[in-house]
């Protein structure tokens, strides 16, 4: 089967979250499987390629002010994997993806609607595909055009699509006049279609007119036919919700295990464990914390500083959290906030709060490693990948009963000695306060600890599974395409 993605990020070429992971992972996965798999996404600022060549060098992008003219060039070929590029240098050459820290690009919806039409046009020359695989609202218009404007071009009579949300909350919204400046036609500003609320929605025209809908986590497609988290679109995906699937999201084991870490001082393994204290007190020098007590628990924070992950309920506790024996190391970036929280109780108590306010590859491989824990209380989490490298790792997850976060981990149960961490569901910052402190109690006894440590590090979560199940999608999706037998379509008549 042939299988063309189309994204706006993916590891090691462009990222900003979990989505770039995905799109570099799920392709080597299904080319691993005997598949033909394509990668499509813009050519940014920070896309570095080697050897580059253009391989289409022009293809004419109609706007409603202008033409527009972009290329596409060949990324090589990665572990079976075709990766392409669409160049369009007053679009994409820019410092950030989808904008600055004073918001969005006011141009997102030209842009992302360029790399849309260009994909399609791309790949009658590259090889048009069986089934398009689009990602978040940025590739929405692919499945939008495919039915609309392209109904009619024979090159694309049989193929289908395949939409996955990796995070309702982004949705593409823009006014409504932004569709006869993409030349998009006025009948998809409908309540049916594209119409959200006066605006128009990217995301909504791809869960209308995608063949299949995907997300990230079985807990998450349940959850987002839900007023709490659909966010508008709930609507939407129920009445679409035979087509709707969850598939959780694999890890790359080649570069997040505790066996193989090029950013670790030791390795370790469920055999000998011996390495995860030496990583211990190398992740606690990277923080500056001098002289630390090695026997205290220490609970790892990897994420964006937001409310949507649960930092309103690490900030009403956070005062008390410090005066426990435990020491809490966190790294990212987002609301100040939270930042100047973090930095105020950094200054405050040295020796048990420590912050990186950055991005950090390296040191988030080495708090997964050197952590006894791995906080993360999400007020929702379509999938989250953190909680399943710190299974890998042998670091506990604390997690709040959402989305993937519930999927993946199982409750510990010191008795029975099954379970690999701690969960809760009521979303207060006495509940997540009184996890912890369970956590912590069960810390206390070596013994039963490395039995949770091993129960974790033998989960598998990689993606073989994950890339068959996307699999069987894709087959359905095409069967949906198959023209119907005339037996089949009299009956259907009567």
């Amino acid at each position: 089967m042939h299988i063309a993605f189309a994204a706006s990020e993916c590891v090691p070429f462009s990222k900003t979250g979990g989505l770039a992971d995905v799109v570099g992972a799920l392709p080597r996965a299904l080319a691993a499987a005997g598949h033909q798999v394509s990668v499509y996404c813009p050519r940014y600022r920070q896309t570095k390629l080697a050897d580059a060549v253009t391989v289409v060098p022009s293809i004419t992008v109609p706007f409603d002010d202008r033409y527009r003219f972009c290329s596409v060039w060949s990324g090589g070929n990665h572990s079976g994997v075709r990766f392409y590029f669409v160049d369009y240098p007053p679009f994409f050459d820019r410092d950030g993806l989808y904008g600055t820290s004073t918001g969005d690009y006011p141009d997102n919806a030209e842009r992302f609607a360029l790399f849309s039409r260009a994909v399609l046009e791309a790949s009658k020359i590259l090889g048009v595909p069986q089934v398009f695989h689009c990602h978040d609202w940025q590739s929405g218009l692919v499945p939008v055009l495919l039915r609309t404007q392209y109904a009619e071009d024979p090159a694309f009579r049989d193929v289908a699509t395949v939409f996955t949300i990796h995070n309702m909350g982004y949705q593409g919204l823009f006014s409504a006049d932004t569709l006869p400046l993409l030349t998009l036609p006025w009948d998809l500003f409908t309540i049916s279609k594209m119409e959200f609320f006066g605006n128009v929605n990217f995301l909504k025209g791809a869960l209308v007119y995608a063949d299949f809908i995907t997300t990230v986590s079985r807990k998450y497609s349940q959850e987002i036919q839900t007023t709490e988290f659909g966010f508008g679109l709930e609507g939407v995906l129920r009445n679409r919700a035979a087509t709707v699937t969850g598939i959780l999201n694999g890890a790359d084991y080649e570069e997040w295990s505790p066996e193989r870490d090029k950013f670790t001082v030791a390795r370790y393994s469920t055999d000998d464990l011996s390495g995860k204290t030496k990583c211990k007190r190398d992740l606690l020098a990277a923080f500056n914390v001098s002289n630390p007590d090695l026997s205290l628990p220490v609970i790892g924070i990897v994420s964006r500083f937001a409310a949507q992950k649960g930092f309103d309920l690490i900030s009403q506790i956070m005062d008390r959290l410090a005066r426990e024996e435990m020491i809490t190391v966190a790294l990212g970036a987002g609301d100040k906030p939270y930042e100047e929280m973090f930095l105020r109780l950094q200054k405050q108590f040295p020796q048990k709060i420590a912050v990186k306010i950055a991005y950090d590859n390296a040191l988030a491989h080495k708090i997964e490693a050197g952590s006894d824990m791995f906080l993360m209380p999400s007020k929702y989490e379509p999938c989250g990948l953190n909680q399943i490298y710190s299974l890998r790792y042998g670091t506990v997850p604390i997690v709040r009963a959402t989305g993937g976060l519930d999927d993946t981990i199982e409750p510990w149960n010191a008795r029975t000695g099954k379970g690999t961490g701690f969960k809760f569901s009521e979303y207060s910052g006495e509940a997540l306060l009184e996890t912890i402190k369970e956590a912590l109690r069960a810390f206390r006894d070596p013994s039963s600890w490395q039995k949770l440590m091993r129960n974790g590090m033998a989960k598998d979560f990689s993606w073989n599974a994950s890339a068959k199940e996307y699999v069987r999608v894709y087959e359905k999706a095409l069967q949906s395409q198959a023209p119907q037998s005339p037996t089949a379509v009299a009956l259907t008549a009567v």
